[in-house]
């Protein structure tokens, strides 16, 4: 009996030691990497004169446009192992912000995807909606008050647009404020004064630590009213170098500076990332 005994007893520690590295591969593959627990990260990526945002808190995954060129984001995003992205913002539908939205779509596993209610006759638009039909992915629209669940001690809200129709399509931009803790970040994607007013009219607490310029500093958008009400302490302006625009402009950098903002620009510092810990927020 013991003569059986003995290679039973080794094939089944054979088969659980099997059975554990296959699962631990398993959940290596579908687990989000790394994992950022009790902090939160902003990613201001460099894409030159567009926009794109990673968020993580919690252990997900929040990606705010997507810059303006096809594999910028999925560099970065690839390069910082991520593999799911909970939440994809498309904050309206301008090339320097959805440039690179279906490379992004057709790489990553996506969970759910907001966009305004606005197309736009455009190719990168249009390449966009052929990789969403692809995956299978709807767009649910944005609008304000909607909220997003981004886990304990962290709350996302949209705070625009507050309208179906406007004549620019930067008024239909998603404006996104994360708390986390006793942090905030606002989010102002390329939203000018129309809709700064309607969020100042709302009545929204909009008060952040940190504010992500409208509209890459062009004077069209942050009005004195708007800055006022956030109150920031760091105005980070995403912005490409030499850019024909003239972004940021004047005006807006000399509001910031007469607040005494620390300012950021993606254009002389490259890729920016904060780090909040929930009641301190420092530059990694």
């Amino acid at each position: 009996m013991k003569f059986y005994k003995k290679p039973i007893y080794i094939l089944l520690i054979v088969a659980v030691c099997i059975f554990t590295f296959i699962r631990f591969n398993r959940l290596q593959e579908t687990s989000v990497i790394p994992s950022y627990e009790n902090k939160l990260l902003v990613h201001y990526i460099n894409v030159g004169q567009g926009d794109s945002i990673l968020i993580q808190v919690n252990n997900k995954n929040i990606l705010i446009d997507a810059g303006p060129k096809a594999k910028t984001v999925y560099s970065y995003l690839k390069k910082h192992k991520i593999k799911t992205l909970h939440y994809v913002i498309a904050t309206h539908p301008h090339d320097d912000h959805i440039g690179g939205m279906s490379y992004v779509i057709n790489k990553f596993k996506i969970l759910e995807f907001y966009a305004p209610k606005k197309i736009a006759n455009t190719e990168t638009f249009n390449s966009m909606i052929t990789a969403l039909n692809k995956k299978n992915l709807k767009i649910i629209p944005i609008k304000a008050e909607k909220k997003l669940d981004i886990g304990k001690n962290a709350s996302c809200i949209f705070v625009a647009p507050n309208n179906d129709n406007y004549n620019n399509t930067n008024n239909y931009s998603a404006v996104i404020k994360i708390t986390y803790k006793n942090t905030s970040f606002l989010f102002a994607g390329d939203a000018e004064a129309l809709s700064e007013s309607e969020i100042l009219n709302t009545g929204y607490n909009i008060k952040s630590d940190i504010l992500k310029v409208g509209h890459h500093g062009s004077t069209s958008s942050t009005t004195t009213e708007f800055l006022n009400e956030v109150n920031p302490k760091v105005a980070v302006i995403s912005c490409g170098q030499n850019n024909d625009y003239g972004h940021p402009n004047k005006e807006t950098l000399s509001k910031l500076k007469g607040k005494n903002i620390i300012i950021y620009r993606t254009d002389i510092d490259g890729t920016i990332v904060l780090e909040s810990n929930g009641e301190k927020i420092i530059k990694r």
